[in-house]
């Protein structure tokens, strides 16, 4: 009975968003999604999602000068950087390298870029989290994803990557919004959501239990915890956060 309730509250739902996916079937929807509606729209979610979770990324990012070479220099390899939120948080002087596999988010970057002068943006990469292949290896002392590791191809393939480029005892520091409990009414309307929200949002999936991903990763080390950083009328909640030492 409740898979059936699941059914039907996804086909209401994809109903109300029919224009939607008649859109993304002529082929409409995708580029128009790339370029205009997840800069602008993500643009403007970043600064709430921000705002909410402003302790947790203080809390997070407060360990990074432990990861800083024998020289003092510290190298930051950000996937997924998007409008660029995290700058004010990171260690005056560190080297920034950013990437993103979608170049539309230039007016935010730019404009977050001007107000941390604190930081060395050393270049910007258009890549995916699965293939750095820019970023030679054992090159960075720290990898940051947030809110990136829910729409990813393969995160398999990205955590291998985060590996690779990291030198050895560098880190990589996540916070990012997983499946809720299965018992719980969150994770009902998780899954109600889901194809449709994929369909906007440009592949963010709200059901991936990404602590698994992490565990089951090659690092020596793993700190998570799990939060609750939860948006408005989203079903984007509960939140994982913590680092993974290589």
């Amino acid at each position: 009975m409740a898979d059936l309730t699941i059914l039907l509250l996804r086909a209401c739902l994809a109903l109300l968003a029919m224009p939607i996916y008649l859109l993304s079937f002529v082929g409409i929807w995708k580029p128009f999604c790339k370029k205009v509606f997840i800069p602008y729209v993500l643009g403007h979610i970043s600064d709430i999602h921000l705002k909410k979770s402003k302790k947790q990324r203080q809390e997070l990012f407060q360990t990074l000068p432990d990861f800083r070479r024998g020289s003092g220099e510290l190298r930051l390899l950000e996937i997924g950087t998007g409008c660029g939120v995290n700058f004010e948080f990171y260690p005056p002087g560190c080297k920034v390298t950013c990437t993103d596999i979608n170049p539309n988010f230039q007016q935010f970057l730019s404009k977050n870029m001007a107000k941390n002068q604190h930081l060395h943006f050393e270049q910007f990469l258009v890549a995916s989290g699965d293939d750095l292949h820019q970023v030679p290896s054992g090159s960075v002392d720290a990898v940051i994803c947030t809110l990136v590791l829910c729409s990813v191809n393969n995160i398999s393939g990205t955590l291998e990557e985060v590996l690779r480029v990291l030198r050895p005892g560098g880190a990589f520091y996540f916070l990012e919004h997983v499946a809720a409990d299965p018992s719980s009414w969150k994770y009902f309307w998780q899954q109600i959501c889901h194809p449709t929200w994929k369909l906007i949002f440009d592949g963010c999936c709200l059901t991936r239990e990404l602590w698994k991903n992490l565990q089951q990763a090659n690092f020596s080390e793993l700190k998570l915890r799990h939060v609750s950083v939860a948006l408005p009328w989203t079903p984007v909640d509960p939140h994982i956060v913590g680092y993974a030492v290589k």
